[in-house]
């Protein structure tokens, strides 16, 4: 008789191809994150196209990924078994997905928090509690992923203070409201306490929160949970609450400023808002950088940043694509461009984009004033059955980072061809391997070869496309 009770022979593990693996996504959609090996060829290769790699270092990168609202861990709860830890392999599994590593969660509520609610809405810092929504939705979710990648770093941002911390940005007057307002000074020492405890209850989940913000978009008074927080008030707060209180309590989590965009809302007061923080001696201590999203202006105004203070760090930490701006080749591009390789040239060690997933309906959001309601996530899921999935462009830009440049990867220089409309970033990993990032916005194919120490790699990239290798030594 035939017997099928024999345990199949275990996989011999195989050697390492001698190749380099290549990802490929053109705007056109023809490819779309495509795989394919290209073998290896001559390190004498005297192509016109060569670009060789030189032992000049910059920054080490930390990650890329997407923020976990409570609307995106809402969807993914929603999933079936099965298709949602498929999912969360395939989106942060450093060996057979994407390995994203780096991720935005909200202190308290969002736009995308269903309700609006803070982590101590009774006043009085000894009613901190966490919150339902988070504990429900979150927490499950985050848990997920870390089980997955334990290497995972969160950066945590709250949108609001507590209401009762608040008070008029010109007066003394309370201001009891979920949008606008500042923090009063008499609560400064109450509201470090509150990231000291959320931070301290996310470490009892086995959660470590790599860094926080101390205010979410602190320029804008009109998101549905808003406080404004002007510069001098960060300073002052950061110098004489929040760092002493880490530093009381032991936490290593970073403090990054600012977390608004390029413009800074045409406020002249507040332009580089980091730098005038940075200007205090006693502030800037606790300081390890500055987080930064896009809705207005470029971002060379990094450039200024960058030379008052070369030894600060850079984040990206948000940006969203919608009905006002969405196509999928000009967004694809364009955000690789200005985010991605924006932010990397420049020193940044992270991009975080905004919501992970949404539904078809971009929801579940908010239903407040303020709140976004045509906003896509990098992954659209359908609610119907929680299971068909449409993957947007801010999935793309994400995968074709994370899947190459790995956390601790180091940003390396290189010499040789360059020509206009093509662009690359080249990263050492951790575990040697290199990761190149290519961008083309030229509407014809291109071809480039680089040049490692031990190998050549000849990379056809197609129009208007972004090309990710990976190959070891």
């Amino acid at each position: 008789s035939n017997q099928t009770s024999e345990p199949e022979p275990a996989p011999q593990p195989q050697p390492e191809v001698e190749a380099a693996k290549s990802y490929t996504t053109t705007a056109d959609k023809s490819s779309l994150f495509a795989e394919k090996t290209i073998a290896f060829g001559k390190t004498a290769s005297m192509s016109p196209y060569a670009v060789r790699f030189t032992d000049d270092t910059y920054q080490t990168v930390d990650g890329f990924g997407a923020a976990l609202t409570v609307a995106s861990c809402f969807n993914i709860l929603k999933m079936p078994q099965d298709k949602r830890a498929a999912f969360l392999k395939q989106m942060f599994d450093t060996k057979t997905g994407i390995g994203s590593s780096l991720i935005r969660v909200c202190i308290g509520g969002s736009d995308f928090s269903i309700e609006r609610f803070t982590w101590c809405d009774k006043e009085g810092i000894e009613n901190f509690a966490p919150a339902e929504y988070d504990v429900k939705y979150v927490i499950p979710v985050l848990k997920e992923i870390k089980k997955i990648n334990p290497s995972l770093r969160i950066i945590g941002s709250p949108w609001t203070a507590p209401r009762w911390m608040k008070k008029e940005v010109n007066s003394n007057v309370d201001r009891y409201t979920w949008t606008g307002g500042t923090l009063k000074p008499s609560c400064y020492q109450d509201y470090a306490e509150y990231f000291v405890k959320w931070i301290q209850y996310m470490q009892s989940q086995g959660l470590d929160i790599y860094a926080v913000t101390p205010q979410n978009e602190p320029l804008n008074a009109g998101n549905s949970m808003s406080m404004v927080m002007y510069w001098d008030v960060a300073r002052d707060f950061i110098k004489t609450a929040l760092g002493p209180a880490f530093r009381k309590a032991g936490l290593d989590t970073k403090i990054l400023v600012f977390d608004h965009n390029y413009n800074y809302d045409n406020m002249s007061d507040q332009a580089q808002y980091p730098l005038k923080i940075y200007a205090d001696a006693q502030a800037s201590a606790y300081i390890a950088g500055s987080a930064w999203h896009n809705y207005g202006g470029n971002v060379s105004e990094l450039d200024k940043i960058v030379a008052g203070a070369p030894d600060k760090e850079l984040y990206f930490t948000e940006a969203s694509i919608g009905t006002w701006n969405y196509e999928f080749s000009s967004c694809l591009i364009n955000d690789m461009r200005d985010i991605f390789f924006g932010l990397l040239k420049r020193g940044g060690k992270g991009v975080t984009l905004w919501n992970l997933m949404l539904d078809e309906n971009k929801g579940p959001y908010t239903d407040a004033d303020g709140s976004c309601k045509k906003c896509f996530g990098a992954v659209t899921i359908a609610s119907s059955d929680y299971s068909t999935l449409d993957y947007y462009t801010h999935y793309y830009n994400i995968a074709h980072c994370s899947k190459v440049i790995n956390q601790g990867a180091v940003r390396i220089g290189t010499t040789g061809y360059t020509t206009s409309g093509l662009d690359y970033l080249v990263f050492r990993n951790p575990d040697n391997s290199y990761g190149v990032v290519i961008l083309n916005e030229n509407s014809d194919a291109r071809q480039i070869v680089f040049i490692s120490s031990a190998h050549s790699v000849k990379c056809d990239v197609p129009a208007k496309s972004i090309v990710s290798l990976k190959w070891k030594d």
